[in-house]
């Protein structure tokens, strides 16, 4: 008989590195769709903030912790990340699992977003899109969430079905700006 091993979507594929860039993946814990019901997104907040310490986040927004992020990813939806969500919030919002889903990495170094935009058409430069900002964007042809997770570090989330993509589309772009600006550094030394 055949004995399955449990793989990480990228598996094999990360670490990478360009430059001072370094991609790699998360391991985000429980990845939960919350979608509240007709007129209970105070109470959802409310239970959200008893239950995990963050709260609903506005559309673009991301409520980040040590224990737990609230990212939003649609209008009337968002994702709990890290712990089981607490049973009380079923009483107000549809809850979905989706950890198998999703692939999700961290892109960090102050090039970072330089790479990234030559992929998506968000400005991700931290002055613009500052720590707890999150966008539902394309990144190629894919469909991904990118959220600020700190002063140089970009949290990507794609299917999981994508993750070799991804890694390729963001290594690639590391690389060509990796290449740029060690091309730049030379023509100034000169």
């Amino acid at each position: 008989m055949a004995e399955l091993t449990a793989r990480t979507p990228c598996a094999g594929l990360l670490p990478r590195r360009a430059g001072a860039m370094r991609l790699e993946e998360v391991e985000p814990g429980r990845i939960t769709s919350l979608m509240p019901g007709p007129g209970q997104a105070g109470a959802l907040d409310a239970a959200l903030r008893a239950a995990h310490g963050v709260g609903w986040p506005a559309p673009g927004a991301a409520h980040l912790s040590e224990t737990a992020s609230m990212i939003w990813t649609g209008m009337d939806q968002a994702m709990l990340i890290g712990p089981a969500p607490d049973p009380s919030l079923a009483a107000q919002a549809a809850l979905t699992d989706q950890s198998d889903a999703w692939a999700v990495v961290e892109l960090s170094g102050d090039a970072g977003p330089e790479a990234l935009a030559r992929l998506v058409p968000v400005d991700l430069r931290a002055h613009v899109f500052a720590e707890g900002a999150t966008a539902r964007t394309l990144l190629g042809h894919m469909s991904v969430s990118i959220t600020r997770t700190g002063p140089e570090r970009l949290r990507i989330m794609a299917f999981r079905s994508m993750a070799g993509t991804l890694v390729h589309e963001v290594h690639e772009a590391m690389e060509s700006v990796a290449a740029r600006r060690g091309l730049d550094a030379g023509a100034s030394d000169g």
